[in-house]
């Protein structure tokens, strides 16, 4: 389909029985971000560790439990002692559509944070203070890479890891609260991630490695046609079976390039992930409209709002940190060893008219909604099922390479809940 959504029409294995997801764990029971530190750690040598000795804020917390055990082991560890406790005085159960969106949040949820934690530990600050008032701060290839495309690149990927984390801390604290069942996905933390200098190493359950970056995403915000009336998009950018972090030190590795810092092979990984992280933050502000619409309970309706909202601030950052890789000075330019090529969309285009790649337009164009008899407004989409729902997102995420060797058992329980997320309907 090419149409930068989330794919719809890509065949799952829905097959089996009903399927409950277990807890191994039961809780018992753009720019304001700058001051918040990361939770992910880095490896000495790489990062310059916190001189504090006393500091028992989130942060390092954070650190020690992503080296335990990864998002996992952050998730459970940063729900309350007591999940009732995030009850505020529903003694209900939830209606079984409610709960099932919010399962299915919770798996999306602990799928973002997973490949966040990865981006973190490669590309984030760590604990270092902020860039501005510490420049002169040791940085890899791939941080500097990556600040090349915005000066607070570091802060940013931390910041998204830490919300991303917290949103399926909470969600999954809140379904147990309501008397539903959470997701744990710790049977799956099966794969192989990245060896570069700095990885923590554990086990993950997504794939950012051998990535089908779908950038059509890019334009369809540039255009004034509408996917859920029937448009489509074509991509700004090929980018097929390719890396967004480095996968060993030789990664950090590249010819220079005069125009920027670093080298033109990780930053060609660098605007890789830049476009990654549209795309995946688009299609989490579609998700959360697309179900709000389903729900039943109105404390519900206020999770998906709040969090929706969130997903919301990290695309449009992401819209205007993605343009910044094809536009001077860090474009035009070709990496040799992977062949990728960068264009400067302000002075070549590659597509006509211009407006539809025109990187400082990162504000959603108004378009058609509704109907194409009324006026055009600017909003987030796709809004429905087709290309935003459930099913269509893990369509989507299965096509990205995100799940590149998982195996037929995720698919399946991830796709059953995607299933039941869908068939929700709200109640009367």
């Amino acid at each position: 389909m090419g149409c930068g959504l989330w794919f719809a029409d890509i065949a799952t294995n829905a097959e089996g029985p009903r399927v409950r997801i277990r807890s191994r764990y039961r809780a018992r029971s753009r720019r304001a971000g700058r001051a918040e530190q990361a939770a992910i750690p880095k490896k000495e040598g790489l990062m310059k560790q916190s001189d504090s000795g006393n500091q028992s804020d989130r942060r390092s917390f954070l650190k020690k439990s992503a080296l335990a055990g990864g998002a996992a082991a952050i998730g459970s560890v940063l729900m309350s002692s007591n999940a009732r406790a995030f009850d505020q005085g529903h003694t209900d159960n939830l209606s079984a559509g409610d709960a099932a969106i919010l399962r299915f949040l919770a798996a999306a949820e602990l799928i973002e944070a997973d490949l966040w934690i990865q981006y973190a530990e490669l590309g984030g600050i760590g604990n270092n203070p902020p860039i501005e008032i510490d420049p002169n701060q040791p940085q890899n290839n791939y941080q500097i890479a990556l600040s090349n495309l915005d000066g607070d690149a570091q802060q940013y990927i931390s910041s998204n890891t830490l919300d991303e984390v917290s949103h399926a801390a909470f969600l999954n604290a809140y379904l147990e609260s309501r008397g539903a069942e959470p997701v744990n996905f710790d049977e799956f933390r099966t794969l192989q991630g990245s060896a570069a200098t700095g990885s923590s190493g554990i086990p993950r359950l997504t794939n950012i490695m051998h990535l089908n970056v779908d950038t059509s995403w890019y334009v369809r915000y540039r255009s004034t046609t509408n996917p859920d009336l029937g448009a489509s998009f074509p991509q700004a950018l090929t980018l097929n079976n390719v890396t967004a972090i480095p996968r060993n030190d030789n990664d950090f590795n590249g010819a220079p390039n005069a125009n920027f810092p670093g080298n033109e092979h990780v930053q060609a990984i660098a605007n890789v992930a830049a476009f990654h992280f549209g795309y995946i933050e688009q299609g989490g502000s579609s998700l959360y409209a697309a179900l709000s619409q389903k729900v039943t309970d109105p404390q519900v309706l206020q999770i998906t709002l709040g969090i929706g909202g969130d997903e919301i601030a990290h695309f449009l950052e992401w819209v205007d940190f993605a343009g910044n890789a094809v536009q001077a000075p860090v474009a035009p330019f070709t990496d040799p060893i992977s062949g990728l090529s960068f264009p400067d969309f302000f002075a070549n285009p590659p597509l006509k008219p211009g407006n539809l790649v025109q990187p400082s337009l990162i504000f959603p164009v108004p378009c058609e909604f509704i109907s194409p008899k009324l006026p055009q407004v600017a909003i987030i989409r796709p809004l429905t099922d087709k290309f935003g729902g459930a099913v269509a997102t893990i369509a989507s995420f299965t096509a990205d390479g995100l799940f590149v060797g998982q195996s037929k058992e995720f698919f399946r329980v991830v796709n059953r809940l995607a299933e039941e997320a869908d068939a929700a309907r709200r109640e009367n």
